[in-house]
């Protein structure tokens, strides 16, 4: 029996969710920091990590590609990119426009249950500065999370899908920050900006908020870039 001419365009629905999930997964390793800027990615690892086979990773990374989360060396590999200085700094400025206008928005639409999502996030955050040894990956983990507990508190899921794109480009160099420099949990801002989000955000403040995030971006990224870390 032939099927409908629009019935054969569709891919099987299996392959469809497996990309979407390759996708996802790799998506979050770079919003979470845990890629670094130059790291190269292997599409037969990733395939054997993410259980699937290769289609999916490489239909997942050519979207990334195309996101410019991702990019294709002269000799075919594929790494996460090098930020310039120049170009961080820009990435950072309109983080601060886009997140701070998020954060003023939390502020003002935040219910009762986003506040508790929010402080949990804060709470474990701040945990992790007080110890001796903090965990720097699970710090990295709980920076990302704070910040998009904040950020669904504006109530607008194409405000959050905006910001997720423009983590899949900063959460690699952010990398730097906390993963590379644990001590900046208890020597650097973080743990001050997100009090200050969080109390803002309580108290419905939305110039706060918005001034909190701005300093903690502000303040993540002036450490970057004084380390040397990024290209000319």
């Amino acid at each position: 029996m032939n099927r409908p001419a629009a019935l054969v365009e569709i891919e099987p629905l299996e392959r469809q969710t497996l990309g979407e999930r390759a996708y996802a997964q790799l998506c979050d390793l770079l919003v979470s920091g845990r890629l670094a800027p130059g790291e190269k990615v292997s599409l037969r690892s990733a395939a054997s990590a993410l259980g699937v086979s290769m289609m999916p990773v490489r239909e997942a990374v050519s979207r990334l590609v195309a996101d410019r989360a991702l990019e294709v060396t002269p000799n075919r590999s594929v790494r996460v990119p090098v930020m310039s200085v120049a170009q961080f700094r820009d990435l950072a400025g309109v983080r601060i426009a886009i997140e701070g206008h998020a954060a003023a928005e939390a502020a003002r639409l935040r219910t009762d249950g986003d506040l508790l999502q929010i402080g949990a996030v804060e709470a474990a955050f701040r945990r992790q500065s007080t110890l001796p040894d903090p965990d720097a990956g699970l710090s990295v983990g709980l920076n990302k999370d704070f910040h998009f507990a904040v950020y669904a508190a504006a109530a607008s899921p194409l405000l959050v899908e905006i910001i997720r794109g423009l983590w899949l480009k900063a959460g690699p160099v952010l990398n730097l920050d906390l993963r590379a420099s644990p001590e900046r949990l208890r020597e650097g801002g973080a743990v001050r900006f997100h009090a200050d989000a969080l109390a803002a955000i309580r108290r419905r403040d939305g110039d706060a908020a918005r001034a909190a995030i701005a300093a903690d971006i502000t303040g993540a990224a002036d450490f970057i870039i004084s380390r040397g870390a990024l290209a000319p």
